[in-house]
């Protein structure tokens, strides 16, 4: 029987019994055989509704004045970045797609900041164009990473490892929230592009609490699926960090966003990827390595992981891919 996506309580392992807890962490197991999982969550409603709300008025702007946001030099990791540039590994044709990125900044003195720069730019927002934007979107970013450090707790035990063992990895990592406006199929400049061409995020994992319209196809046993959380789940998915560090245990969730036939409208959504801190070293865990399955992986920094597929997404500023095969 193929592997499904199941529906999981992240709050009745927080708050049940030995053996709910117990039946959260055996369902997680299970369902990310496929990359993929539904969780229930307490993230605010009206969080969501004001933070989404913002955003659309955001990407409803004209062209030049969300460009105005585009922050150079740092690879995507803040500010506007317009249609038709990320392009994903291998792809020929960019994504019909437009994003908004931030994340939270650290002082200006601290260790990660003055080591990696570049993944931790002064924050671009479009705080004139759309007033209360920043300060709201903040409180979004921080409620969301804190739900991935929670759902990490289950993953964590899943792998054998110590409830708290990614604590300290996603502390003050470079998390990053990206908001994503689909525009109509029927806009775009030529055949070929989809709103996202298949790919893996290349983070530990990632959380969709909410899309306004359907689109988000993942590949399960070599079949595209829609995804089609409960109404109120948010969909985490895996990345190749935690692929690494799984020892390929828990396997890249692929996934791609398709406009649906027929469909004339456009498709918003908010993501975070949470990451690890980029002087972390990913190498796969002793509790998923063994006789049965020996080490896959090789050790790599985090950074540098994280560098080269900003490189093969056509995101890493002054290097440039060429000849769509590229990943």
């Amino acid at each position: 029987m193929a592997p499904g996506i199941l529906d999981v309580d992240l709050l009745a392992f927080e708050r049940g019994s030995r053996q709910a807890r117990e039946a959260v962490v055996d369902g997680v197991k299970r369902s990310l055989a496929t990359g993929f999982v539904y969780s229930s969550s307490d993230l605010p409603v009206d969080l969501l509704d004001s933070a989404y709300g913002l955003l659309q008025r955001f990407f409803a702007l004209e062209a030049e004045t969300k460009r105005r946001f585009h922050a150079p030099g740092t690879s995507g990791q803040t500010g506007y970045t317009d249609l038709l540039v990320e392009t994903a590994a291998g792809c020929a044709h960019p994504d019909w797609k437009e994003m908004l990125n931030w994340s939270a900044p650290l002082p200006l003195g601290h260790p990660l900041r003055r080591r990696f720069p570049e993944l931790y730019p002064e924050q671009v927002l479009p705080e004139e164009a759309v007033p209360g934007i920043s300060v709201l979107l903040a409180r979004f970013h921080r409620a969301i990473a804190d739900l991935q450090r929670r759902f990490l707790r289950v993953i964590a035990l899943g792998m054998g490892c110590a409830e708290d063992f990614f604590e300290e990895m996603v502390c003050e990592a470079p998390t990053l929230t990206r908001a994503l406006r689909y525009p109509p199929m029927a806009e775009a400049p030529a055949e070929g592009h989809l709103w996202a061409a298949a790919h893996g995020d290349i983070n530990l994992i990632t959380a969709l609490p909410r899309a306004t319209g359907p689109g988000l196809q993942v590949r399960v046993v070599g079949e595209w699926l829609e995804a089609a959380p409960p109404e109120g789940r948010v969909i985490i998915n895996t990345g190749l960090m935690l692929e690494r560090l799984s020892n390929g245990r828990i396997p890249t969730g692929w996934h791609r966003v398709v406009a649906p036939a027929g469909a004339c409208g456009e498709r918003h959504s908010v993501v975070q990827f949470c990451h690890a801190r980029p002087w972390t070293i990913l190498a796969p865990v002793p509790s998923c390595c063994g006789p049965d399955h020996p080490q896959r992986f090789s050790a790599i920094r985090a950074a540098d992981a994280l560098e080269e597929m900003l490189y093969r997404i056509n995101l890493l500023e002054n290097g440039v891919v060429t000849g769509g095969k590229n990943g």
